[in-house]
């Protein structure tokens, strides 16, 4: 076979899941190259942590068997999924999307839009159409998908454990006029598998593996792990019941266990078999297939040849199935009745299978478009390169011509650019004296407003008290004086020199002045405050602003006491 692509298969069953590579031929065929069977080591209350479990199980099992992650299509259990079969009336075909769509909210238990669910048309009658409806609930497949993904694959399709089962069995299977039974005895749910001709039936029954392993760990008060041991290791269904088992009374006890849980799923089978014939119109099965973990309990094919009389084997998904010579011939023999899954979800990459059914939820599906589309973003992305490519080519061209007339013209801006430089020169001297007359100019008005300023303050002193300091103040500054060291600074003295040494001009918000009063004139502070009150009434002044801030008493051997008024600005004045 000439191997062209890679097909990663993953069936995730109740309490164990199987991971299986196969090759694509290009002639449509599919060949086992590697495989995997993990458990996920969970008791029947151990829901919760099943996507923790599953994540580390798959990575382990891709490390293990250095499988390479990448699409996958997976299964999930048949318990999870609500499975439904009903018939239509006969309808045109572009209306069956919108019949279908009504029985779906008329047959599945939940919320439409709580559910992800897909349909297959089964067979082509005139009268009517026979519809196999299938939904699981969102949040379920979700956490499913999320912890696939979080193991490192992409889903790529989600079929139904069961219908991938019966692609299997159908590819498998040589074609028969009669009615088969395909038995898979799984861990939570025995699927029934009916195949006939231009017929499909599925159902599943509540009735397996961990049923037996209950039944052990009532019957010897043990836990559920310890229960499950016993049975792989022990389990056997006798013919005649516990009595015929050669062994100690464990073995006997659990044997007879195994044997009543038989009993009860013949029952069912009976039952469903009954329903197949009586209201789908089927044929009574003339031969049973088994499969599933809990099909390998020894006796289990006699039991069921005993019971419903008819030929009872095993399935052999590898009938028409390729295996590699790298695959463990013994390995694959001792784990056979667990692999039809995984090549029913193979056979749907490379065949047109019976059963289509696709549960991949909305998000999942956004993802896989976006995987599918981009290879065309990246030829998009390729295409842009090009095209900045050629664009910056023929700017480069350009550019190169723009040069030579670009020298030319330097050539003549140089030979200009030097009167250029004589009249920038001379109109530089121009601005500094048109500067310098301004600037005296404006002088004359503000040195005018300061001089009435200082002679309506000296004009209120009383007498007695005399000024030792006058000090403009900013909003900029910290009690800095604009003046020098002391005495009246004379108004209009210029800008500051700021930070880095630039010129600020900030307003004078307030005026500083502090005076001294000879004690025999001035013997206590009733002369400064009748000096603050009239600055007050000033119209310079503003009322509010204008405070005592510093009063100092007489100091030994000083004839004199000291203060300090704050006068606020009626309006600011800059120099």
């Amino acid at each position: 076979m000439l191997k062209s692509e890679a097909i990663l298969a993953l069936d995730i069953g109740s309490s164990g899941i199987k991971l299986a590579e196969f090759e694509k031929g290009d002639d449509g065929s599919i060949e086992l190259t590697n495989f995997a069977i993990g458990s996920l080591g969970l008791g029947p209350g151990d829901d919760e942590e099943r996507g923790r479990y599953l994540v580390l199980t798959i990575k382990e099992m891709l490390k293990e068997r250095q499988i390479r992650p990448g699409l996958v299509v997976l299964s999930v259990s048949g318990q999870t999924v609500f499975s439904r079969f009903v018939k239509l009336p006969p309808v045109d075909r572009e209306k069956v999307d919108q019949i279908v769509a009504y029985e779906a909210q008329q047959n599945v238990p939940f919320p439409i839009e709580e559910v992800v669910w897909d349909y297959q048309l089964i067979g082509t009658g005139d009268k009517e159409l026979d519809v196999m409806l299938a939904a699981i609930k969102g949040e379920i497949i979700e956490s499913l998908t999320d912890a696939v993904e979080e193991a490192g694959l992409a889903p790529d399709l989600i079929d139904v454990a069961p219908m991938a089962l019966y692609n299997a069995a159908r590819y498998n299977i040589e074609g028969s006029a009669g009615c088969q039974l395909l038995i898979d005895i799984g861990a939570r749910s025995t699927d029934l598998i009916f195949l006939e001709s231009g017929r499909v039936f599925l159902r599943s029954i509540p009735v397996a593996g961990n049923t037996i392993t209950q039944g052990i760990a009532r019957e010897l008060d043990i836990p559920f792990n310890e229960a499950e041991q016993l049975k792989i290791d022990h389990a056997v269904v006798g013919v005649g019941g516990a009595a015929e088992i050669r062994g100690d009374e464990t073995v006997q006890r659990i044997s007879k266990i195994v044997r009543n849980v038989m009993t009860r799923m013949h029952a069912e089978i009976n039952r469903s078999i009954n329903f197949y014939r009586g209201q789908q119109g089927g044929g009574k099965p003339e031969h049973v297939l088994l499969s599933g973990g809990t099909s390998a309990i020894p006796g289990a094919d006699s039991f069921f040849r005993e019971k419903l009389q008819v030929n009872v084997g095993f399935f052999n998904p590898f009938e028409n199935v390729a295996v590699t010579d790298g695959v463990d011939a013994e390995e694959i023999e001792a784990n056979v009745n667990v692999l039809g899954q995984v090549v029913g979800l193979a056979l749907r990459r490379v065949l047109s299978c019976p059963i289509e059914i696709d549960l991949m939820p909305p998000r999942v599906l956004a993802d896989k478009e976006m995987r599918r589309r981009r290879p065309l973003f990246v030829l998009s992305g390729v295409g842009l390169i090009l095209i900045l490519l050629t664009w910056c080519g023929f700017y480069f061209k350009m550019t190169q011509l723009a040069e030579a007339k670009f020298e030319k013209v330097d050539r003549d801006v140089q030979r200009l650019d030097g009167f250029s430089r004589q009249v920038n020169q001379a109109q530089t001297k121009v601005g500094k004296v048109t500067k310098r007359i301004e600037t005296i100019q404006k002088l004359f008005p503000k040195r005018e407003i300061w001089n009435r300023l200082v002679s309506d303050i000296r004009s209120r002193v009383p007498d007695g008290i005399y000024l030792i300091s006058f000090l403009p103040k900013t909003e900029m500054d910290d009690f800095s004086s604009l003046g020098g060291g002391g005495g009246m600074m004379p108004p209009g003295a210029g800008p500051m020199l700021g930070a880095g040494g630039m010129e600020v001009d900030p307003p004078v918000r307030y005026i500083e002045i502090t005076g001294v009063g000879y004690e025999d004139k001035v013997p206590d502070w009733e002369s400064v405050r009748a000096f603050r009150d009239s600055l007050k009434s000033s119209e310079f002044f503003d009322d509010e602003g204008t405070e005592i801030t510093e009063q100092r008493p007489p100091q030994v051997g000083e004839p004199t006491r000291q203060f300090k008024i704050k006068i606020e600005l009626a309006e600011p004045l800059k120099f």
